[in-house]
């Protein structure tokens, strides 16, 4: 895989003229970079927020150059709440970014846990979303549920494979079990691959009644009102069909997850439904990108 790993990282590098000229290739108008998968959730606070900042800049930047093309989402230091809302704030008033991306748990930590609620807070306050993208879950859940293959299988079952999809759709069931949504009923989140499985299991997840829960709604009712799903690479026919019968049109937004995926497949895929289908509002077209 020696070829390809050489190809990604110079895509992932090259924030100019060869990144525009790749989406100009496939009709593409916006991406909307950010800091690519791990991100700096497993850092330490101190760390963390030093590459939140590098990356934030170094996005700042490429947005900069092309204005109309790119935008950005925040890299956080989620290790310490003070220090990612302020960091979210001088990003989003200072360079315009558009949202905050944030790659699942923080060592082991879920944003349920008040201790991360002012970030919540402040992203509900300022009006943007926060991308929940996947990460690996924790060692002891590999330990358990993943290991005993060989490594590259196992270290996929726990990522692309599987683990990641699992572990997100997880992540916002416990956002909206911790209450979450009743506490920043404005809070938008977004998660990828068409909705890492939450569509599929929306109406099940509701057989928890809210006496159970002590929430003001059913689950399924979250689901609709506070999360966005983006394709992120799922070009599935009956995945996609399936998010747009539980969500609707509204909640989906079109991604290609370049450079790990392709943009023309994506925007074929697209293309497709939208001649074949009469979609009322359109899906928007932007993708998310890792810098």
């Amino acid at each position: 895989m020696a070829d390809r790993a050489a190809e990604l990282f110079d895509q992932l590098c090259d924030l100019g003229e060869k990144r525009i000229a790749e989406t100009d290739a496939t009709g593409i108008d916006m991406q909307v970079l950010s800091l690519t998968s791990p991100g700096t959730e497993q850092l330490e606070a101190t760390a963390a927020t030093a590459v939140a900042r590098e990356a934030n800049d170094r996005v700042a930047e490429a947005v900069r150059a092309h204005p109309t093309r790119l935008a950005g989402f925040a890299c956080l230091p989620t290790a310490d709440p003070q220090a990612a809302v302020a960091e979210m704030e001088r990003t989003i008033h200072d360079y315009g970014f558009k949202g905050v991306m944030i790659n699942g748990h923080v060592q082991g930590r879920y944003l349920d846990d008040k201790f991360f609620w002012p970030i919540l807070e402040r992203a509900e306050a300022l009006s943007v979303p926060i991308y929940l993208h996947p990460t690996q879950p924790p060692k002891a859940v590999i330990d358990a549920s993943y290991s005993g293959f060989v490594p590259m299988v196992s270290d996929m079952l726990a990522g692309a494979g599987w683990g990641w999809h699992i572990e997100t759709a997880i992540h916002v069931i416990r956002l909206i079990l911790g209450g979450v949504f009743d506490a920043y009923p404005q809070l938008q989140i977004v998660v990828g691959h068409m909705g890492e499985g939450l569509p599929f299991m929306l109406q099940r997840l509701d057989v928890m009644p809210t006496a159970m829960t002590n929430l003001k709604h059913p689950i399924s009712f979250y689901l609709r009102q506070n999360v966005h799903y983006t394709f992120s690479a799922f070009n599935f026919t009956p995945t996609f069909l399936d998010l747009l019968l539980e969500l609707g049109v509204d909640r989906i937004l079109f991604s290609a997850d370049h450079p790990y995926s392709s943009m023309a497949q994506a925007r074929a895929f697209l293309e497709g439904y939208r001649s074949a289908m009469p979609i009322r509002s359109g899906l928007r077209m932007a993708t998310r990108s890792a810098s």
